[in-house]
């Protein structure tokens, strides 16, 4: 079981709610392509650097997950291979895959909206991203507009299920 991610709101420059207010704004171009509505927005010095959401459907592409898409631009952007001074706002819970992304990439912080119980790798079902035995932590913050990116996909996901009941 993974260790529990604390919901608190930290005293900080960071403007938390406004980016991930972004980060659903990309989780819903999703949509258009039936994808998993899950965005994700990486910011540096206060600005936004990189944007993704989710394209699986889209460009048929299992790894083509939404902090996958904005790590990649990000690092374009920055002609790093490394974001330490960034943080990414995602509007579900990383899964092994992005965690170990987030990592590698040596993200400074990690802000995410909902749980995810079934894969998350931030804290529910692993914790990836704050493991004592990698050679990079990153700061967790859980939680952040969480009622709003959960209704997001839990929308989806009823839609989803009507469409299959239909003959």
């Amino acid at each position: 079981m993974g260790k529990e991610i604390k919901y608190t709101r930290l005293q900080s420059n960071y403007n938390d709610e406004e980016f991930m207010h972004e980060a659903l704004i990309e989780a819903e171009k999703a949509l258009k392509y039936n994808d998993v509505p899950i965005g994700a927005v990486i910011v540096k010095d206060n600005k936004i650097i990189a944007r993704g959401y989710n394209k699986i459907e889209k460009k048929k592409n299992s790894t083509a997950h939404a902090e996958m898409i904005a790590i990649k631009n990000a690092l374009k952007a920055v002609n790093l291979k490394y974001l330490n001074q960034c943080s990414l706002y995602v509007t579900l819970e990383p899964c092994p895959m992005c965690s170990g992304a987030i990592v590698l990439s040596r993200l400074k912080r990690l802000v995410y909206g909902a749980k995810d119980p079934k894969s998350g790798a931030s804290g529910s079902l692993f914790s990836i991203t704050d493991d004592t035995r990698l050679n990079h932590r990153c700061i967790v913050i859980g939680g952040v507009l969480e009622k709003e990116c959960s209704k997001l996909l839990t929308d989806f996901f009823k839609t989803l299920r009507k469409q299959k009941a239909r003959p």
